[in-house]
């Protein structure tokens, strides 16, 4: 548990830059903001963006945040130094990271020689150069600067002199943080806390020789807004920070054995994800760091999110959660029958080294039924509907639940469809409209890469019954449109309704084409975003399913803030 005392950490996430480079991982501008804005909620100082000017998405990721700032975190875009032989201030990729409007940059420089003269292909002073030469550069814009040693342990293990030599370059040049990346991922912990604690020695040595300023990095938050005041000739003394990749299943070791050694900054990404086997877990790093190790990280109740933080993620990058991760997983504090259960009932630390609620998650008593009902009573709770365990209406909807996920139904990404089951449940779901029921056909012609699909819905509005047709470039776009048109003239606000995004899983690929699938469906209307889920071993039944409870949501929606608004005149 953390104290007032207690120290501070930074967090770093780079879920959307390194975490976006796992294989079959692929977001959208949308994506990388909802996720951006949910780890603002999540109290994390720093979070890497991408690197503008190296796609057109990540450019206008930033230009949308200066428009809509985060409320507390700050942006930080990447990018790496110079080219060799050129200079940093005619570098087009640097005017990129000027224009991306952030306070801090992060750069990152060749810390092994070996990359130095065969990646690069250029001098060891010629690196030495570009690390300084891009670090002074943005200084003089007024970027505040995050240095990523790359192959830091590598480049240390090969040569130790010249892998100093860069950070040398680095403190010269006025960087603030000096973060050591274990970018192959084979470094063991053992080796990381010696070689951290070495170059805590060697910039000690530094500080006593060359007069550095200590850095205001630990003593307050301020670090974010107030850029470190230098005195005449006098330069700062970075702080030390810690990147991990997971290729020897150690990223996580690796960072906490940094910070026992005096790392100040820990780099990561939600889940883990990265390239080949993953970066360093945040989802792990933080509880371990806050709750074992008594670093102050970010709040508790920010803490409390972290489940949810972890599940959203996985959600809006289309990627099945880990059941089984530890901290965060659905079956991180599950027990099932026999002597575990007994005690844990009798005592919750007989098998769980911390209460699940600390981190937002929850025990789970597998073959318990009254659990099953505080299951459904907290995910009552989470939407703000308060059920009474001791009336019909709660049994009902647990009932409902356990046939719905067993069929594959998942609402932690699906809000919009767990409140219109609630609503339904306690007999208070508004009919806004009744789908009688639909067709689609679709042309698919040889040669052609796309195919017309006609969609044709017949649905009743007070008593009324409509019949309409919509084309669209696939089955799904045609049902939706047809929807619409069907709908539009009994609600003229669905015409503000936009489906922003569309997600298929396969939930039993073993099956093959049989396979069951989940389609979550995000709509938004301009102001709100909503899910709704629909699972069927019909594509086109599960896409209805989501599509229907969308646009019945945002009616319900729709009509609340109509009562609002009377409520309050």
């Amino acid at each position: 548990m953390t104290t007032n005392s207690s120290p501070q950490l930074w967090l770093y996430d780079t879920t959307l830059r390194d975490g976006t480079q796992r294989e079959g991982l692929s977001v959208s501008i949308e994506d990388k903001l909802r996720i951006a804005r949910r780890l603002d909620q999540l109290g994390i100082p720093f979070i890497e963006g991408g690197w503008p000017g190296a796609n057109p998405k990540d450019v206008q990721f930033f230009w949308q945040l200066q428009e809509d700032p985060l409320k507390q975190a700050e942006i930080v875009a990447f990018c790496s130094t110079r080219r060799p032989n050129s200079t940093a201030a005619t570098e087009p990729m640097l005017q990129d990271i000027l224009a991306a409007g952030t306070r801090w940059v992060t750069i990152f420089g060749k810390s092994w020689d070996l990359h130095v003269t065969t990646g690069l292909k250029t001098t060891l002073e010629e690196n030495l150069a570009m690390i300084r030469d891009t670090i002074e550069y943005l200084r003089s814009q007024g970027r505040r600067i995050i240095y990523d040693a790359e192959h830091w342990f590598d480049g240390y293990k090969h040569n130790r002199d010249y892998a100093f030599q860069t950070l040398e370059a680095a403190i010269a040049s006025g960087a603030e943080w000096l973060v050591l990346c274990d970018t192959n991922g084979g470094t063991l912990p053992h080796e990381i806390s010696q070689i951290v604690q070495d170059v805590i020695c060697h910039l000690s040595f530094v500080t006593c020789t060359e007069r550095l300023v200590p850095s205001e990095v630990e003593v307050s938050r301020s670090i974010c807004q107030e850029p470190i005041s230098e005195g005449k000739g006098q330069r700062i003394m970075p702080q030390i920070g810690i990147h991990t990749h997971n290729d020897s299943e150690m990223a996580v070791a690796n960072a906490i054995a940094a910070v026992m050694a005096g790392a100040k900054m820990v780099q990561g990404t939600i889940n883990g994800y990265g390239e080949r086997c993953g970066n360093a877990n945040l989802c792990s790093l933080i509880p371990n760091l806050q709750l074992k190790a008594g670093y102050s990280c970010i709040t508790e109740d920010q803490l409390t999110q972290l489940t949810e933080a972890s599940r959203f993620v996985s959600e809006v990058v289309n990627l099945a959660p880990d059941e089984h991760a530890p901290f965060v997983g659905r079956s991180a504090f599950a027990h099932k029958g026999g002597i575990h259960v007994s005690a844990v009932e009798r005592n919750p630390l007989t098998y769980e080294h911390i209460q699940p609620e600390q981190v937002g998650n929850r025990r789970r008593i597998v073959i318990s039924e009254q659990s099953g009902l505080s299951n459904v009573l907290a995910k009552a709770r989470s939407f703000g509907i308060e059920l009474d365990q001791q009336k019909a209406e709660a049994r009902e909807i647990l009932q409902r639940l356990k046939d719905l996920e067993s069929e594959g139904f998942q609402f932690e990404a699906a809000e919009a469809s767990f409140v219109l089951l609630m609503h339904e449940a306690l007999g208070g779901r508004q009919k806004f409209f009744e789908v009688k029921g639909f067709q689609v056909h679709c042309d698919l012609i040889e040669g052609k890469e796309t195919s017309n699909a006609l969609a044709t819905v017949k649905v009743a509005v007070d008593g009324k019954n409509i019949l309409e047709a919509a084309e669209g470039n696939g089955p799904v776009a045609a049902l939706d449109a047809a929807l619409r048109k069907a709908l539009v003239n009994f609600y003229p606000q669905i015409a503000t309704f936009d489906l922003t995004d569309y997600k298929v899983r396969i939930l039993n690929g073993h099956t093959g084409t049989a396979a069951k699938t989940r389609v979550l469906v995000e709509s938004g209307n301009g102001r709100q975003r909503w899910t709704t889920v629909g699972v069927s071993t019909n594509i086109l039944a599960a896409s209805y399913q989501a599509v229907v409870e969308g646009l019945e949501y945002g009616l319900l929606l729709h009509s609340q803030a109509e009562a609002a608004v009377k409520a309050s005149s």
